[in-house]
């Protein structure tokens, strides 16, 4: 008997060899139309030559829906998000299932359960680290993936959507220095995030540069809700010394920080000035405006639904990793200190 040791041709090395994705391979050997013609020769040729052998499946139907996903849904943040994906899905006559995992890997698990029971063109997830599995059970399904403010570093193959968090800590802070500030309090993300780690080291670097110390005890940790940003803020107002500005990594930290001042009988800017990041449409109308870092996050939104039905359609993407732009939008809320 005769054993044929040639190492059986997957999917994978189809895609590895021509270059592509495995959900193009597949749309290839599917026979689906919504591959580039140069692509679908290409893969053509590389299955022939190397004898891969086609199964009898069926094409994956064409949904119609686009899937978003959030950890969680109780965040105005969030509804930037979902207006940019919107926006673009309403343009290309596609639905949008919005879900929410809570963090839980049961609920992702199950998510991924209830997507096998119906089609989708692709799947955005938001502020969450896909597990290899999740990722695994999506590329099994031919589902391609776009990740939002990825929690902690994606997958080589992945691809991301976030914005410029170190530069945006970096031009707050320095805005708050150049005011003529010097004791400024930052009010960090979780740090499992790499946008909260981003900025943190942002205000580190803007400090640094102006030769002034890092003082560990003007940082505290938040978790981008205005309880954390009220709290955050009633300790580093408790200090002997206390900051004369506040930086916090999220305008709803930044609101909270407005309160834990109003109750300590202080006002901002007269008192303390605040600085917050996200620019969400409410801070214009707070008193007064807040000034903080615009992260363009319905743009965020627009360009990952336009990458996930890109992918779907079988077509490359310029770049798997794509940083929007951060602005800093001055208002009222900073002014240069009082003397004490």
């Amino acid at each position: 008997m005769t054993v044929n040791n040639t190492p059986r041709v997957t999917i994978a090395t189809i895609a590895d060899l021509a270059g592509v994705s495995v959900p193009t391979v597949s749309r290839v050997i599917n026979g689906r139309s919504d591959v580039a013609v140069q692509t679908r020769e290409r893969v053509e040729e590389l299955l022939n030559r190397h004898g891969y052998r086609r199964r009898m499946v069926a094409a994956r139907p064409t949904s119609g829906l686009v899937d978003l996903v959030f950890n969680d849904l109780d965040s105005p943040w969030a509804v930037e998000i979902i207006r940019g994906v919107e926006d673009v899905a309403h343009e290309a006559g596609i639905g949008t299932v919005v879900s929410a995992i809570h963090r839980r890997a049961s609920s992702a698990r199950q998510w991924l359960d209830s997507l096998r029971g119906r089609s989708t063109e692709g799947v955005i997830f938001v502020n969450s680290m896909v597990e290899p599995s999740l990722q695994g059970g999506l590329r099994r399904l031919n589902i391609p993936l776009v990740l939002v403010d990825a929690d902690g570093i994606p997958q080589q193959d992945a691809c991301t959507i976030g914005a410029t968090n170190w530069a945006g800590g970096l031009s707050a802070t320095e805005y708050l220095i150049g005011l003529g500030h010097r004791r400024i309090g930052f009010i960090s993300g979780p740090p499992r995030l790499m946008c909260s780690r981003a900025r943190m080291d942002g205000y580190r670097a803007a400090l640094e540069s102006a030769g002034l110390p890092v003082d560990d005890g003007l940082v505290q940790q938040g978790d981008f809700y205005h309880e954390s940003g009220f709290a955050c803020a009633t300790r580093l107002l408790a200090l002997p010394e206390p900051p004369t500005a506040i930086f916090a990594a999220c305008d709803q930290m930044a609101l909270g920080v407005y309160e834990a001042v109003r109750q300590r009988g202080l006002r901002v800017p007269d008192d303390i000035s605040v600085v917050g990041f996200d620019d969400l449409p409410e801070v214009r109308w707070c008193s007064p405006p807040l000034t903080t870092v615009r992260q363009p996050l319905a743009e965020m939104g627009m360009l990952a639904a336009r990458t996930v039905l890109r992918l779907a359609k079988g077509e490359d993407v310029e770049s798997r990793r794509v940083e929007l732009a951060t602005e800093l939008v001055v208002r009222d809320s900073a002014t240069p200190p009082r003397e004490r």
